[in-house]
């Protein structure tokens, strides 16, 4: 009986998880970037600095720093957020954020829109992305935003 119960469990984890895997947007690889958005609603850049900051759902302050003051504690290994827009396209910033290993395979930095193939994933979690579609293009957005400020040198 316990087995069964165990197994049924199980299933409904896996069902579930199939569920999430079945709801991600298709999307296309172009070089370095996904040129079309995962959603038909444009990505909000309140919202997206929201989940950048949230140590609970993005994690992004954990690696990165960023333009974002009240958040103590920012991380310092990976690239500093700010200027991201103007180091990477819209393009370019979507790719890293739903998988960065088909860039860099030894990227520490989480595929935060991919559900399979990965490694230690608690069994919570698998199946379904760490950002849903519209949460990708609110951080896509709100990196976007991040433009490196113009030159004071007079020169283009």
């Amino acid at each position: 009986m316990r087995s069964a119960a165990l197994w049924g469990a199980w299933a409904a984890i896996s069902l579930t998880g199939m569920a999430a895997q079945a709801q991600l947007a298709p999307f296309e690889v172009v070089g370095d970037a996904i040129p079309k958005p995962l959603t038909d609603t444009p990505g909000d850049p309140a919202r997206g600095r929201a989940i950048v900051a949230d140590r609970q759902k993005g994690l992004c302050l954990l690696c990165h720093t960023g333009p974002i003051p009240e958040q103590r504690f920012q991380g310092d290994i990976a690239p500093d957020l700010a200027g991201a827009g103007s180091r990477w396209s819209v393009e370019q910033l979507r790719m890293r954020i739903v998988d960065g290993t088909r860039l860099n395979p030894a990227t520490p930095m989480p595929s935060y829109y991919r559900v399979e193939g990965l490694n230690r994933v608690a069994p919570a979690f698998r199946g379904a992305p760490i950002l849903d579609a519209q949460q990708v293009e609110d951080v896509v957005a709100f990196l976007a935003t991040l433009r490196d400020p113009p030159s004071q040198t007079g020169k283009p």
